[in-house]
């Protein structure tokens, strides 16, 4: 995967943010589930397969402070592990 990737999520999985700092995406088919702090929620919300991860960094960059120089990095590793376990593809 690359920056101008534009990952969308698998349209069965749920976002569940009933949870303080975790949100828990769940995949009714597999019974998998993965807990996500509020940053993965935010870049779940982006994925919708129109934006390119480089507009969902530059999302993250416009909405926290202090996003670290390695974001683009941990965030294509974050949709990649996704893309892997069946919760998005790219």
């Amino acid at each position: 995967m690359n920056s101008t990737d534009k990952p969308v999520p698998n349209p069965i999985v749920v976002l569940r943010e009933d949870f303080d700092d975790l949100s828990v995406l769940y995949n009714p088919d597999t019974a998998d589930a993965i807990g996500i702090n509020p940053i993965g929620a935010a870049i779940w919300k982006q994925m919708d397969g129109r934006r390119t991860v480089s507009e969902i960094i530059a999302h993250l960059r416009a909405s926290y402070a202090d996003v670290p120089d390695t974001v683009t990095d941990e965030i294509i590793a974050f949709i990649d592990g996704l893309a892997r376990k069946g919760f998005a593809r790219v």
